[in-house]
């Protein structure tokens, strides 16, 4: 057997190279598409892969035995089947032949093995499939066009042609699916072709400034901006720092940028420190991902309120998601000697809020789901009506991936969503992740937790002690 791969850009293509080197019987064995050239992965074109096979050792055909003269007398033709069914609804003419009578007669119900259909054979039957359109809709079925060819070779092409119609039908449509899914492709290949050529001058573009300027660069500063990078602060953020501390001459850097850069980061902290729960607030959200520690943070928070702050809290929880989650709060509940109303519904949050009216303040623990899943998100915020004097706290923990966290904080400010709490930040030595995000999206930072004590390892946001962990100059 001959098997021969061919990579081209149409299914039409592909069966004009298998006629010429295989010929008309060759078989296609599969499609399917494929990426060819680019650089490193990049601008491939995506093409079509083809792969037919001819049967090398194919015994050659007996030539046709001789057929006499059809017999002229008509065909008789069931009186329920209506004329436009053509040549097709006739039974096999008969023919008289001296040598054929001869044979023995080969038990007409016993199945015949399935031919293999190869290329030419889909083309050919559809071709006297075209030739004979009176055959199909005149008042006689053995009119003129239907003289050219003989009796037995007509019924072969009537009763093969359903099948070998099927088939071809399916090699249209597959043809057809592939030209539309490169029209609906093309339009975002060439989107995110132009985007990568973009993204591409771009960092040319600032290799060759970061050369320039790393030569004129004070070590201090130099050891910064590698501290910065490697906690994987945004390196646009970066950038704008370092903007505002270059000179507008063109003059390189002095040598107390480092001090300068130093500012401009506490400057930026300070601008989005969020303080703690506000003095007006009477219900307080707490949503976040599944093991960021939002049920510890509730009781932290509520610790300070009640002890600090001198307010009478109460908790309301809806996470009946995991048990655990509940007893949890109701022994903080327990210990600290607040009410605990569990909710399933808007309908029950109502009247629990009615229930808790006599508190000065309402903390909502909730369920923990995989909100990268925009669904959820939207799912929460059924529960999460925002009303007056009411605040929207996302829980993240410093562990977690930066893009996770940026996912989900993307799918929350779709809603109302007014602080973050960073968790868990001693068991994490980089703090990158907080400017980074603050930066992407217009939130202030409120509470930072570094640890499991209730009610002390609670910090309250300060801008120039977050800054001090960045750089390396404080630890927890």
């Amino acid at each position: 057997m001959i098997v021969k791969r061919y990579v081209v850009e149409t299914m039409i293509e592909a069966m004009q190279k298998i006629r010429t080197d295989l010929g008309s019987d060759a078989v296609i064995l599969s499609t399917k598409e494929t990426k060819v050239g680019g650089v490193f992965g990049l601008f491939g074109k995506k093409r079509l892969e083809v792969v037919a096979a001819l049967e090398s050792d194919k015994k050659e055909a007996p030539p046709k035995r001789e057929t006499a003269v059809p017999v002229e007398t008509p065909l008789a033709v069931p009186s329920t089947m209506p004329r436009s069914a053509g040549a097709g609804a006739y039974r096999k003419a008969s023919t008289v032949s001296n040598s054929q009578q001869t044979e023995p007669q080969t038990d007409q119900n016993e199945p015949k093995p399935r031919k293999n259909v190869t290329v030419s054979a889909v083309d050919k039957s559809l071709e006297n499939l075209r030739i004979k359109p009176e055959a199909l809709s005149s008042d006689n079925p053995f009119n003129g066009s239907m003289n050219s060819v003989s009796a037995p070779e007509q019924a072969a092409a009537v009763f093969e042609a359903p099948q070998l119609v099927v088939q071809a039908e399916q090699q249209r449509q597959l043809e057809r699916s592939i030209r539309e899914y490169q029209g609906e492709r093309v339009q975002g290949k060439e989107d995110r072709l132009y985007e990568e050529l973009h993204q591409m001058r771009l960092m040319i573009d600032k290799l060759s400034k970061d050369k320039s300027e790393t030569e004129h660069m004070p070590e201090p500063l130099e050891q910064m901006l590698s501290r910065l990078r490697e906690n994987q602060v945004d390196e646009a953020l970066i950038e704008q720092w370092l903007g505002s501390i270059r000179s507008q001459d063109g003059e390189p850097f002095s040598d107390d940028s480092d001090e300068e850069l130093k500012r401009e980061i506490r400057r930026f902290a300070s601008e989005r420190e969020g303080g703690g729960i506000d003095p007006e607030t009477q219900i307080v959200y707490i949503a976040g991902p599944t093991g960021v520690g939002k049920t510890t943070t509730i009781a932290k928070m509520a610790a300070e309120q009640m002890f600090k702050k001198k307010r009478k809290v109460g908790f309301i929880t809806s996470d009946t998601y995991r048990i655990s989650a509940i007893e949890q709060l109701r022994t903080y509940a327990s210990i600290l000697n607040v009410p605990l109303e569990v909710v399933q519904s808007p309908g029950d949050l109502q009247r629990a809020f009615q229930k808790l009216e006599h508190c000065d303040l309402i903390l909502m623990d909730t369920a923990g789901r995989n909100y990268r899943n925009e669904m959820l998100v939207s799912e929460l915020q059924a529960l999460i009506a925002p009303v007056e004097r009411s605040e929207t706290y996302l829980v993240l923990s410093l562990t977690s991936k930066e893009m996770d966290m940026a996912e989900i904080t993307e799918n929350f400010n779709q809603y109302r969503l007014d602080k973050v709490i960073f968790t868990k930040a001693d068991e994490t030595g980089s703090f990158g992740s907080i400017f980074s995000l603050l930066y992407r999206y217009p939130l202030k930072y409120s509470y930072i937790t570094n640890g499991q004590n209730v009610p002390d390892d609670l910090l309250l946001p300060d801008g120039e002690f977050l800054v001090d962990l960045l750089l390396g100059e404080q630890s927890l």
